[in-house]
């Protein structure tokens, strides 16, 4: 049993998912990155200063009353927040990481398509008298006796 585990295990397949998987985490932590330290301080900043990590509605204030001005003192405090600046960032990465698989199974996709094979040469023709199929090399069809041009 052992054996077929390890044979499982080093299989092609299986090393492949694995390293994509790791490949994936990290390019999910970088987009992560992307979004919340390079994309939306700059759109923050043309909507007038605003920190997308920090837009919240509080549901109920907690142990200290608001108003709170970050989420991270809103959470101190225990007041119950929905973090919809937070849910927005979320979905910019997903939306990046979703660009960039579509992007990478597109290159694939188009790869596959200059892979294929030409069309092979035909070898055989119809004749234009009896519409029989003849060699593309005859010069007289062997059905009708008719000459081919």
């Amino acid at each position: 049993m052992l054996e077929e585990f390890k044979k499982f295990a080093m299989r092609g397949n299986v090393l492949d998912m694995a390293v994509g998987i790791i490949i994936g985490a990290a390019f999910g932590s970088i987009v992560k990155s992307l979004v919340a330290d390079v994309i939306m301080p700059p759109i923050g900043l043309l909507l007038g200063g605003v920190d997308f990590a920090d837009l919240f509605i509080t549901l109920k204030e907690g142990a200290s009353a608001g108003p709170y001005l970050t989420l991270a003192s809103a959470q101190e405090a225990g007041a119950v927040v929905i973090s919809y600046g937070v849910f927005f960032n979320s979905v910019m990465s997903f939306l990046i990481v979703a660009f960039a698989v579509f992007l990478l199974i597109r290159t694939v996709n188009n790869l596959h398509k200059e892979e294929e094979t030409p069309a092979a040469e035909p070898t055989t023709k119809e004749c234009p008298k009896c519409y029989s199929s003849i060699s593309i090399k005859a010069t007289r069809c062997p059905h009708c006796t008719s000459e081919i041009e």
